[in-house]
């Protein structure tokens, strides 16, 4: 390689990463504002021009939000909410999958094609007839309105077949060989091995049902009810303009999400490199 050329290569890789730090600025930058508003004053984080830190650190921000709102109770709905629909769909989209790339029985394609489908179709064009359903299963305010509907996902099924189709065919038939059913092929070789796409799709799941905001808010009424996209919500109209609190129930809500992706981020990069070796 000439001088010239290392000299090419240096300024290009200069310009990418001048580049992924104006992104990452762009990123990191409304979150850190976040964060140093929780802990100002009502009337500091109105001040123009603003003030970048706080004067004193107001850590009592955080025990008005937990201590006058039912925050508790939104945690736990989430919490809960959260935990439903990711072990559903983990269980349910793994059967799925293996099916789709194990199995052959007639109109397997052509099935597969109607479920890859649904991803086309936007989820608001399908609320007003969940909510029909919902009322006539009186599961209206429930966790069965917030949990059932979202225990199956048609990305969740395409991950995981992804995944399945590029793990050797010779493991399932030394299984047969050894007298191991369908169930126990699945159950005994292909979850084990497949615990990187399955960490991959629950982190998934979880930042979906965690941040999920439209849809328990359309399927619950009561306040005991509420999740925490909700919950935060009526901070403005209970509040006024108190960003101070606002932002400190926002940080708290985000916390779980921030922590879970910095432990499992490794298995989640892992699994999205993996999902798409064989098609």
């Amino acid at each position: 390689m000439t001088p010239t050329t290392r000299v090419k290569v240096k300024s290009g890789h200069a310009a990418v990463h001048i580049l992924l730090l104006l992104g990452s600025a762009v990123m990191i930058l409304p979150f850190l504002w976040m964060v140093l508003t929780s802990f100002k004053t009502l009337p500091e984080s109105l001040k123009v021009p603003p003030e970048i830190f706080p004067g004193t650190w107001q850590f009592e921000n955080f025990t008005k939000v937990w201590s006058k709102n039912n925050f508790g109770r939104y945690y736990l709905n989430s919490i809960f909410v959260t935990a439903g629909r990711t072990i559903g769909q983990l269980i349910l989209c793994s059967l799925a999958a293996f099916a789709f790339a194990r199995l052959r029985f007639p109109g397997k394609n052509i099935l597969f094609f109607a479920i890859l489908s649904v991803l086309m179709v936007p989820s608001q064009v399908v609320l007003i007839p969940n909510f029909i359903l919902m009322q006539q299963f009186r599961w209206l305010d429930t966790f069965y309105a917030l949990i059932v509907p979202g225990i199956f996902s048609a990305f969740g099924t395409f991950l995981l077949r992804q995944f399945f189709m590029g793990l050797p065919k010779d493991l399932d038939e030394a299984a047969k060989i050894d007298g191991c059913s369908l169930f126990g092929i699945y159950w005994r070789i292909y979850l084990p091995l497949s615990k990187p796409a399955l960490v991959a799709l629950a982190i998934f799941t979880i930042l979906a049902a965690w941040n999920d905001f439209f849809f328990p808010l359309i399927m619950t009424s009561s306040d005991s009810m509420r999740v925490l996209p909700v919950g935060i919500a009526t901070f403005q109209g209970q509040y006024g303009t108190d960003y101070p609190l606002l932002m400190a129930g926002a940080l708290l809500a985000t916390l779980p999400m921030i922590l879970m992706f910095i432990f499992f981020q490794r298995y989640f990069i892992e699994g999205i490199a993996m999902t798409g070796t064989k098609g």
